[in-house]
């Protein structure tokens, strides 16, 4: 039994090691490789998944079965050459690989090595020169264009000239990737068969050239004739839209215009109302303030009076009352003194006494009326002094308040003279644009007129003609029976009315033409003078608005000076009244209730002084107060009309 086991255990410890042997010198091969195990037989053993390499006994290498692609380029002077000496360049890959098989596989290995047929820069050196020389047999055979036209047949005689078996290698398929001819450019002249080729080309593309020229000038003739008819019909179509647009915008501008006129026109009406009604607001609001300001100032100054009359007297009653405390005091004191003075001396010394006594209260009966008397002026002189101080706060208030309204009354008049400044600057402006019109117009009227002159002179001569004509024939039929001395003399009359119908002409045409020129010297002379009122608005604007300043300034300083001189006078009578009757307290500090009075008279004077030397302001103010219906149009007519007979009066060339 123990023999047996030892066997047992033997032949499993053999299984085991061989396992061992096998797993640790098996060798597995990827997809697309083979194992080319050379053995100690005389063939070599190929295996395409795995096997048991031993060392030192076996030698193993493992061969790419993959397929390689090869190209083949070939261009210029090396271009392929087709069967009518037409050179291409092209470039074709081939697809190789070895063929999985055991044979194949063993005759590759056996001709170039499995390393070389893993290479495929080898496989490239390989095979390029037999595939270039069926790329060259196959062209021979094909037409330039017919390499386009059948290009699978081309293909497919390339892999049928270099075969499917390759010595172990199989050709999987080919593809042209590039074909094109071979630039002219890049041929050999002095070959025959570039020379061919260059010829054919030559003739080919001289034909298509033609070809292509004549379809383009045909192309560049029917669509010039195309974009002339579209031009025209286009020209038309945008005269007809322009003057399409150029009405409507005629008369969106006419309804624009007339609407502006007409909103401006309202807008002006509402403005005037509107200010009017603010002026009048503000004036009787400014007045009622002042009269709630001044029965504000009047009720306080009652009150203050009614309490410093009261306390003046509780106060009076108070010392009164004092006066008498200290008078029964007196007495009480007297009669305890009189009553010790009986008790003490004798009767005889109560006759003495009595007349002290008396003397004693005489006194105190004339201190008693002076303390009265005194209370009395001092009563008295607190109510005038309290009367005194109630006038003059009411003569100051009075002052104030007229000051103040002065100077309300100064700042409606300056706003006033600005808006009437600019209304005039505004006036001129359009004075000036309504000069340059009325110019243009007496060009036109003046014109009209002349030639209005001669159509009349020259109706006038046609009808003389016409009645020298009738009167002749009148002359002819009377005197027809008499002699023919007495018909020239007749037609010489007519002779003599033609000839002053045609001086009358001359003369009526002459008037014209003298009128025209005298009118367009007129014209040009207004268009220079608007011509330098436009150039010294662009170019001396600033030095005539500097100019004005400084006589607008000069004008103020005068009339402040006037001013301040009065206010001063006046301030002096009204402190010198004021002064004179009671005590005035001013409040303000550095005189600002004078210097804004001053500056209020100041400003009035400015505007009223604007109002009395411009003509034109004061006939502006006076029309846009008079206007009833607010029309800003017939204002300025208005003021136009005023001007424009002094500018015509001034020149004397108002037609």
């Amino acid at each position: 039994m123990y023999p047996v086991l030892v066997v047992v255990v033997i032949i499993v410890f053999l299984l085991f090691g061989l396992l061992a042997l096998v797993a640790r010198f098996y060798r597995q091969v990827d997809q697309g490789r083979a194992l080319v195990i050379n053995t100690m037989r005389a063939e070599a053993v190929v295996a395409f998944t795995g096997a048991v390499v031993y060392p030192i006994i076996n030698r193993a290498e493992t061969m790419d079965l993959s397929v390689k692609t090869i190209d083949i380029d070939r261009r210029g002077k090396e271009g392929l050459i087709c069967n009518d000496n037409i050179r291409a360049d092209i470039n074709v890959t081939f697809f190789v690989r070895v063929n999985k098989t055991v044979d194949d596989v063993l005759k590759v290995a056996q001709s170039i090595g499995c390393a070389r047929a893993s290479d495929p820069k080898a496989l490239e050196e390989l095979f390029t020169a037999k595939f270039a020389e069926a790329l060259k047999t196959v062209g021979k055979h094909f037409n330039f264009e017919e390499l386009y036209t059948k290009r699978d047949d081309f293909k497919d005689k390339i892999i049928e000239v270099i075969g499917k078996d390759l010595n172990g290698f199989i050709l999987d398929d080919a593809a042209i990737d590039y074909l094109e001819q071979t630039p002219i450019e890049h041929l050999d002249k002095d070959n025959i068969m570039d020379a061919d080729g260059i010829r054919k080309i030559t003739d080919l593309t001289v034909i298509q050239n033609v070809k292509t020229n004549e379809l383009r000038q045909k192309e560049r003739m029917e669509m010039g004739s195309q974009n002339l008819n579209a031009d025209e019909a286009l020209f038309r179509f945008e005269q007809r839209r322009a003057e399409a647009e150029a009405k409507k915008e005629k008369e969106i501008a006419v309804a624009k215009s007339r609407e502006e006129n007409e909103a401006m026109r309202v807008a002006s009406d509402e403005r005037k109302k509107t200010q009017l009604i603010v002026l009048k607001n503000e004036e009787e609001a400014a007045i009622a303030d002042q009269a709630k300001e001044r029965g504000v100032a009047i009720a306080s100054k009652h009150k203050e009076r009614e309490v410093a009359v009261e306390n003046e007297r509780v106060e009076k009653a108070r010392q009164l009352e004092v006066i008498g405390r200290e008078r029964e005091v007196a007495l009480g004191t007297i009669a305890r003194d009189k009553e010790v003075e009986v008790q003490k001396k004798e009767i005889a010394n109560v006759i003495r006494d009595r007349i002290s006594v008396e003397k004693n209260v005489a006194t105190e009966e004339e201190n008693i009326k002076d303390v009265r008397r005194l209370a009395e002026a001092n009563r008295e002189k607190e109510v005038v002094r309290i009367g005194a101080e109630a006038a003059a706060s009411e003569v100051t208030t009075k002052q104030v308040k007229a000051a103040q309204a002065a100077e309300e009354v100064a700042k409606i008049k300056a706003r006033e003279r600005v808006v009437t400044a600019e209304a005039e600057l505004d006036t001129a402006d359009k004075l000036a644009k309504a000069k340059i019109r009325i110019a243009e117009g007496v060009q036109a009227e003046a014109a009209a007129e002349g030639l209005a002159k001669a159509r009349v002179k020259e109706a006038d001569a046609v009808a003389s003609e016409k009645l020298g004509l009738t009167e002749a024939r009148i002359s002819l039929e009377k005197l027809s029976a008499e002699a023919a001395g007495e018909e020239k003399q007749g037609l010489a009359k007519v002779r003599v009315r033609e000839a002053e119908a045609a001086a009358v002409e001359k003369q009526g045409v002459a008037e014209a033409a003298a009128i025209r020129e005298k009118l367009t010297a007129e014209a040009q002379g207004l268009a220079q003078k608007a011509a330098s009122m436009k150039a010294l608005d662009e170019s001396g604007r600033g030095h005539e608005e500097f100019r004005l300043q400084l006589e607008n300034q000069r004008a103020i300083a005068l009339e402040s000076l006037k001013v301040k001189r009065d206010v001063v006078s006046a301030q002096a009578q009204i402190l010198a009244e004021a002064m004179s009757k009671a005590k005035i307290n001013i409040v303000g500090g550095d005189g600002q209730f004078f210097q804004r009075f001053v500056s209020a008279i100041s400003l009035g004077q400015s505007v009223e002084g604007a109002l009395e030397q411009s003509d034109t302001l004061r006939a502006l103010v006076e029309n846009m107060a008079g206007d009833g219906n607010g029309q800003s149009g017939a204002m300025l007519a208005a003021a136009l009309e005023k001007l424009a007979p002094k500018d015509s009066k001034g020149s004397g060339k108002r037609p």
